[in-house]
């Protein structure tokens, strides 16, 4: 497949973003790396163009730029979201390099889009965002400044998915589910387990979470979501109070 028709696939996803100066600048890196989907959760106002300024020559990329009020509408669509964390929490195990990632994502570039999730310039993302991240990429750096410009980590990323999309591979074929279909079995699962006394219903989170790095790992396709759900649904048969 024509690399540009691959990389199209791909969208960076950028959430909570401080200042419009770092939008622009990380147009600039996706140009260079042949990306063109920007996508903004939250932006910030930019009344004086700064985005633009620093987008000089990528002004496709700033007319086709898409923004959403949350990360959950904005990767409804997509097939696999990584998202990209410094903190290499107790809790976060789906983790790989820049390197690794790229190779995963360009076999499942022919089937699916992809999105790439960077959080804002101070604090990265937030727990409820990394939460709806299948999967995450950490980028090796000094222990002395680890700390990223969002725009550097963007070109890092796209930098090894655009010489990965340049080598032979065998696409994945894995017919991969929706993010929105997925978290609608997240929310289900969450309820039926709550049900069931599983769960605390104020004190799920942490759980949840580990449950959705474990669902995260097997890429779940439509079919596995629905098999899944149909089992939750028998639980919950099972688990009704008996009626009169």
């Amino acid at each position: 497949m024509d690399k540009a028709i691959l990389l199209d696939n791909v969208s960076i996803v950028l959430v909570d973003t401080k200042t419009p100066a770092n939008i622009g600048a990380t147009a600039r890196c996706m140009m260079n790396m042949g990306l063109s989907h920007l996508v903004l959760v939250r932006p910030p106002k930019d009344p004086s163009h700064e985005a633009a300024k620093l987008a000089a020559g990528t002004d496709i990329i700033l007319d086709r730029m898409q923004a959403f009020s949350t990360l959950r509408e904005a990767v409804a669509d997509y097939g696999l979201v990584l998202g990209t964390s410094r903190q290499k929490g107790r809790l976060r195990t789906n983790i790989r390099t820049p390197h690794d990632a790229a190779y995963t994502i360009i076999a499942l570039l022919p089937q699916h889009r992809v999105a790439i999730v960077f959080g804002n310039e101070v604090n990265g993302l937030e727990r409820e965002d990394l939460a709806l991240c299948h999967e995450f990429i950490s980028i090796p750096s000094s222990a002395a400044f680890p700390s990223l410009n969002i725009s550097h980590a963007v070109m890092i990323v796209a930098y090894n998915l655009f010489r990965a999309s340049s080598i032979s591979f065998t696409p994945n074929g894995q017919e991969l589910a929706r993010s929105e279909t997925i978290e609608h079995f997240y929310r289900h699962l969450q309820k039926v387990l709550v049900d069931i006394a599983f769960l605390d219903r104020n004190e799920s989170e942490r759980m949840m979470f580990t449950l959705r790095q474990i669902f995260g790992r097997s890429r779940l396709s439509k079919r596995d979501v629905a098999v899944l759900r149909g089992i939750l649904t028998a639980v919950e048969r099972v688990a009704e109070p008996p009626r009169g």
